[in-house]
């Protein structure tokens, strides 16, 4: 489903003009269609049909309480990465007991604060992780369940730098190490092991990995209980891709949820699946000014009044986004190729480059659309800009679900001392 279409040549979010959000919400701005958060979560659930499964949302593509709420509400768990998440997701609504910690940097605070809050599991990164999460479980005196993240070596996903399955990846216990980390966690004290966790990447959208993947699990998990240990949760974690490009494929997400059913539904333990990119990607755009139109010998820019610190994808990744007008041009011999750039002084600050787009004027609004899973969340105040408001919309009404934070506010929080 797609909230976002023309209606009357005029992008329309559920049933509201982005337009008419513009008179009142200053741009740059994020905004979310609510139906679509819902639709997206749905469809997913739909597509699994396991008697014991639950949908973990990764609250690292998408921190706003609002997003998380939305999710608790049609009953998702959370995945979560830092005791910021973690209040994040206890504050929206989501029960410990639906939460698993992932991460490889653990603190102390922070897992104290997770064991204290009788969260599901740990999903356990490394040797020197499982020893700590032991030591403060004994101090503590309350025995915490985990599960080690294993490795299995296995390339997948869109780029470089979003790949966490390979063995040269900084994540999780070489596969190689498995068994002889499973049987050193069943003698520590405070830790109670209950399942197998794999997390291979993000932006995936081939199945073959995940049938390997899965292939793994199954060995593993037979290998573990002949062993001993009572294996009753298999994270198969997240890394579920969407469709950035019209004309690119994107994961068919029932022969995902058929594979699931196929290879792990009758291992006996509950399944847990943590897609973060795929519920909230194609949930929302961010909405643009365009300052000035600039043409030279070799290009025409259109620099507009959002940037790279509102929306880092393209510079980090050279991620694609498409970019639409918000008022569509009907006559096609209008269209022109653009680079569409912000205003911060560096040439990565980029939005799209030789954008075929129709004839854009100053002050007309634009939409880079898919921009729901790590836009405002990577953001920050580089040039000491302002942090941009988000809007959820719900039918023909919106609300704003974060502030803008303006400069002063941002300079208010320098500190200059005496001595100086």
């Amino acid at each position: 489903m797609n909230s976002f279409n023309y209606k009357n040549s005029e992008l329309t979010v559920e049933n509201i003009t982005i337009s008419k959000i513009a008179e009142e919400i200053k741009t740059p701005f994020y905004c979310y269609s609510l139906d679509n958060l819902k639709e997206q979560y749905k469809k997913l659930d739909q597509s699994i049909n396991l008697k014991n499964y639950h949908i973990c949302y990764s609250v690292k593509s998408n921190s706003n309480q609002s997003i998380i709420k939305t999710f608790s509400k049609l009953g998702s768990g959370a995945d979560v990465v830092s005791i910021g998440e973690l209040k994040r997701a206890l504050m929206a609504g989501i029960p410990a007991k639906k939460i698993v910690f992932s991460g490889i940097g653990k603190s102390s605070e922070e897992i104290q604060y997770a064991i204290k809050n009788n969260i599901l599991m740990f999903n356990v990164e490394s040797i020197s992780e499982l020893k700590k999460i032991s030591k403060e479980s004994v101090e503590l005196n309350i025995d915490t369940q985990i599960s080690l993240r294993i490795n299995p070596d296995i390339a997948a996903g869109g780029n470089e730098k979003i790949s966490t399955g390979k063995a040269k990846d900084k994540f999780g216990i070489d596969w190689k190490n498995a068994i002889e980390s499973y049987d050193l966690a069943a003698n520590l004290p405070g830790i109670k092991v209950i399942g197998i966790d794999v997390h291979i990447g993000s932006q995936i959208n081939d199945i073959e990995p995940f049938r390997r993947s899965f292939d793994l699990l199954i060995e593993l998990v037979e290998v573990l209980r002949k062993r001993g240990h009572e294996i009753q949760i298999l994270d198969v974690g997240g890394g579920l891709g969407v469709q950035y490009h019209p004309d690119e494929e994107s994961l068919d997400i029932a022969e995902y949820g058929k594979l699931l059913s196929e290879k792990l539904g009758n291992l006996n333990c509950e399944i847990i699946i943590e897609p973060g990119r795929l519920l909230t990607a194609n949930s929302a755009v961010l909405v643009t000014k365009a300052l000035y139109i600039k043409k030279t010998d070799s290009n025409n820019f259109i620099i507009v009044d959002a940037a790279m610190n509102d929306f880092i994808r393209p510079t980090l990744y050279d991620a694609y986004h498409q970019i639409i007008p918000i008022k569509k041009e009907s006559n096609e011999n209008s269209f022109l190729k653009y680079d569409v750039v912000g205003p911060v002084c560096e040439s990565g600050d980029f939005f799209g480059k030789n954008v075929q787009i129709s004839k854009i004027n100053e002050e007309d609004l634009l939409a880079i659309k898919s921009v729901g899973a790590y836009g405002s969340v990577l953001s920050s105040n580089y040039n000491t800009r302002a942090s941009i408001n988000e809007i959820l919309v719900n039918d023909d009404k919106f609300e704003i679900i974060r502030d803008r934070i303006e400069d002063e506010e941002i300079i208010k929080r320098d500190k200059i001392p005496d001595w100086i």
